[in-house]
């Protein structure tokens, strides 16, 4: 069998279309493509066929987990559960995560950092529930800690904030209801009785 063609595809010009023996075979990014030293007129065997086309595969899967990791920031938990809704293997989602991480499109701490952040600009919550938040996408205690300590989120600040904006909603002119509402919010009792006086 013999390459007799590498063009680039039309659609995904980051990708190039490989013929062997003049029917397309397999596809590969301009990256892997380099990386394999393939070229036109080469000789293949079945087996080198078969390891190209897996390279292929994987270098499709990681090009489409780099487009998911851009869209928005994720948790190195995050990346790895869809590689694994995508049917990865432990290896190849060791490797896909090492090669983000190397190019810090994943990076957990970084995560937290922003998730605080924006808690506290858009929607204001106590430290305890932001914590709680970042436990359930399986960042790491010691960077929420870390984040958390270095972070300028005051809870005091955020309850005043929401019972302001609370106060507004007619539901929550009732102090039971607004006590309840900010309880859920992980704020402590003691606190917001202090911040509901009159």
């Amino acid at each position: 069998m013999k390459i007799t063609s590498i063009t680039r595809q039309q659609k995904r010009t980051d990708r190039y279309s490989i013929f062997v023996d003049g029917a397309y075979a397999f596809s590969l990014s301009e990256a892997a493509l380099l990386t394999s030293g393939i070229t036109k007129g080469q000789t293949l065997t079945q087996k080198e066929l078969g390891e190209l086309q897996g390279v292929s595969a994987h270098d499709k899967l990681y090009q489409k987990t780099t487009r998911y990791a851009v869209l928005r920031p994720h948790t190195t938990w995050e990346v790895s559960e869809y590689l694994k809704r995508q049917q990865a293997s432990p290896t190849l989602i060791a490797e896909i995560l090492n090669k983000l991480s190397n190019m810090d499109l994943v990076n957990d701490t970084h995560y937290a950092q922003a998730y605080v952040h924006d808690r506290q600009l858009l929607r204001p919550t106590s430290r305890r529930k932001i914590s709680f938040e970042l436990r359930k996408k399986h960042v790491a205690e010691a960077i929420i800690e870390a984040v958390l300590v270095n972070s300028e989120q005051d809870d005091q600040a955020a309850l005043r904030s929401l019972i302001e904006r609370k106060r507004q909603q007619s539901r929550y002119k009732d102090d039971l209801k607004l006590m309840q509402y900010l309880a859920r919010q992980g704020f402590h009792y003691q606190d917001i009785k202090e911040a509901l006086k009159p």
